[in-house]
């Protein structure tokens, strides 16, 4: 953990936002259970932000004071690339912000496996840490992938240094569009402790672009081209190999 001091607005500001952003893939404990998403198409979500090809849309959740955010990008990257990123769990370092540790752990399949990572926080908040498990699907007729995270804290021996996460859920749906992807990123988040609904609210919304603009331009790195999705006899994904390997 960094030993920096916050003062003022600004200082709860900074400490807020990294908060967020171990939160954007995983949502602290709370004393009542996880809702549920809400709907992609719901006519209740408001447009909160625009940049570029990157819509950020939020919406009100009756049993919270912490807005869902829905994130709608088209990705200049083609999906084969993008999958090559996600489906790494190192990759977590790389474009996710304040990720200082990502490994996968057991031995899952492609479907279904599970990761372990660390969020460096800003002081005085102690680092975050989670188990998450990972569904994955896809189907070739449509070209449509999508990747479920949730949390699975028991999973593993928590670490007294660190606060282990107990409720997260995370949708990522990725759709081709030509050499490029679109990507919808839903979540909710509904942390305790001393953070204001309204000043979460209103940091929320930057945080998913500078997600998806890291994602974008991760893509593009040599380590992750070359990759295709290897689909079976029945149409379904089965994994995201690069080409030539066995």
């Amino acid at each position: 953990m960094r030993n920096t001091h916050a003062h003022s607005f600004k200082g709860w500001a900074s400490v807020v936002s990294g908060v967020l952003c171990a939160l954007l893939v995983s949502a602290m404990a709370t004393t009542t259970a996880q809702a549920a998403l809400p709907e992609e198409d719901s006519e209740a979500w408001t447009l909160r932000k625009e940049a570029g090809d990157i819509q950020i849309y939020t919406m009100d959740q009756g049993n919270s004071s912490f807005q869902a955010f829905k994130a709608v990008a088209l990705l200049d990257a083609p999906i084969e690339n993008i999958m090559a990123v996600m489906v790494n769990p190192a990759s977590c370092i790389e474009w996710v912000l304040n990720c200082t540790e990502s490994y996968g752990i057991g031995k899952g399949t492609f479907h279904d496996r599970y990761a372990y990572s660390v969020n460096d926080m800003p002081w005085p908040v102690t680092d975050r840490d989670y188990v998450l498990h990972i569904r994955t699907q896809g189907n070739e007729a449509s070209g449509e992938i999508i990747m479920e995270m949730s949390a699975t804290p028991n999973m593993r021996v928590e670490n007294s240094n660190r606060v282990r996460v107990e409720h997260s859920e995370t949708l990522y749906r990725f759709i081709p569009e030509g050499n490029k992807t679109r990507m919808i990123w839903l979540q909710h988040t509904d942390p305790t402790g001393a953070l204001p609904g309204w000043l979460v609210n209103s940091l929320l919304v930057d945080i998913p672009v500078q997600s998806m603009e890291e994602l974008e331009r991760l893509s593009s790195h040599e380590r992750y081209q070359g990759f295709e999705l290897i689909y079976g006899e029945s149409g379904n994904l089965g994994d995201v190999r690069q080409t030539g390997s066995n």
